[in-house]
């Protein structure tokens, strides 16, 4: 069984190449033209996450690298290479989109929308029919803040968010009219906010909390404060965000993968069984920066300076509103206690942020004049 994957070398991609690499002889990486040497960065990955050394030491024999477009038709490759490459594939995984919660929706379109129609393209073109395993997201859910999002519920009614949601929402929306059109079973596999306890490093790929700590620390090296300056966030004090180990995420996709596909659309929740307390992300982030945060029901009507900085970042701080469950009763009752993860605490999140170096250094000083933290922590 040969299998192909986009996005091999983002930061759930690199997670699921090394499974796939446990399960298949080969597998034929889909990588950005023009992104850089995939195979070193694949092979940089296993070494910082501490692979075992034949696995390294036979990925050039084993992973096949083929450059594409997924913005273009045919995955930008000419018609003789792109036919060939479909008659040869069993399976393809579709990793590779956008995240950025900033972006505008023409250009996530491009990237979200037009890429999954162009790995549909490849999956109709293989006479071997290979299966559809797709990577969504749980916040199709979009705007809707309270209750519970189920996994075969995919509507617009609420809105999103921001246009990353959206772009999502359209992508699968894609995928389920591809299903039907060509009988074809497809696995939509719908992950929350995964995150590691691998320490950043230059190497490797960020993952979306290491993104909101970029912001909020290159936000407050613009303001000339002395101390600990409080920033307020709007964010509801029962707020909760589902946080899920990247690894263990990689792990349910690839056993759900491995079961026989019903025929039609077959979407999962891939989500924490228990979701974290906003107000633990916000001691997260004072664990790390010199800020202190106080959460507020709306935005401030008299922004401090570093406030209006990062108010600019409305796709981030939405988050902190939202108090909705994600259900995963089809996953669980697949894979039963093994669906779990393990615990995700203040710990755990704070190693997948501060590199290494700097932990050993300890946590940030706390000037004497600084103000107190929120009272949600």
């Amino acid at each position: 069984m040969h299998v192909a994957l986009t996005g091999a070398t983002g930061f759930l991609g690199l997670r699921l190449l090394r499974r796939l690499l446990d399960r298949h002889r080969s597998v034929t990486a889909l990588v950005h033209a023009g992104s850089g040497d995939a195979l070193h960065r694949v092979t940089r990955f296993l070494e910082l996450a501490d692979a075992p050394e034949p696995l390294i030491a036979g990925l050039p024999d084993r992973l096949r690298v083929v450059e594409t477009d997924l913005d273009a038709p045919r995955l930008g490759l000419s018609r003789r290479a792109f036919r060939a490459l479909a008659d040869g594939l069993d399976a393809i995984w579709h990793s590779a989109g956008s995240i950025n919660l900033e972006g505008d929706l023409p250009e996530l379109r491009r990237t979200n929308v037009d890429g999954a129609r162009h790995v549909l393209e490849l999956a109709a073109a293989g006479r071997a029919k290979p299966v559809v395993h797709h990577v969504s997201t749980a916040f199709v859910a979009g705007r809707r803040r309270e209750g519970v999002a189920y996994e075969d519920e995919l509507d617009d009614t609420a809105g999103f968010e921001n246009a990353y949601e959206r772009s999502k929402y359209e992508a699968e929306s894609l995928v389920r009219a591809w299903s039907a059109e060509h009988r074809r079973p497809v696995v939509v596999l719908r992950p929350s906010i995964l995150v590691t306890d691998l320490p950043p490093h230059p190497d490797l790929p960020r993952h979306p909390l290491q993104v909101v700590e970029r912001i909020l620390r290159e936000a407050r090296g613009t303001v000339d404060t002395d101390g600990r300056p409080r920033l307020r966030l709007a964010g509801h004090p029962h707020g909760r965000l589902n946080l899920l180990q990247v690894d263990h995420a990689a792990d349910v996709m690839l056993r759900l993968a491995d079961r026989t596909p019903t025929g039609g659309v077959d979407t999962y929740h891939i989500v924490h069984d228990r979701d974290v307390p906003v107000s633990l992300v916000v001691s997260v982030l004072e664990r790390i920066l010199p800020l202190s945060f106080e959460l507020v029901p709306a935005a401030p009507d008299d922004p401090t300076t570093l406030e209006a900085l990062v108010g600019f970042y409305p796709g981030l701080t939405a988050y902190l509103t939202h108090r909705r469950r994600f259900d995963d009763t089809r996953v669980r009752a697949l894979l039963g206690p093994s669906a779990v993860s393990g615990r995700v605490d203040l710990d755990y999140l704070v190693s997948g942020l501060v590199p290494e170096d700097d932990a050993r250094a300890g946590p940030p000083a706390v000037s004497a004049t600084a103000l107190p933290s929120t009272g949600y922590a």
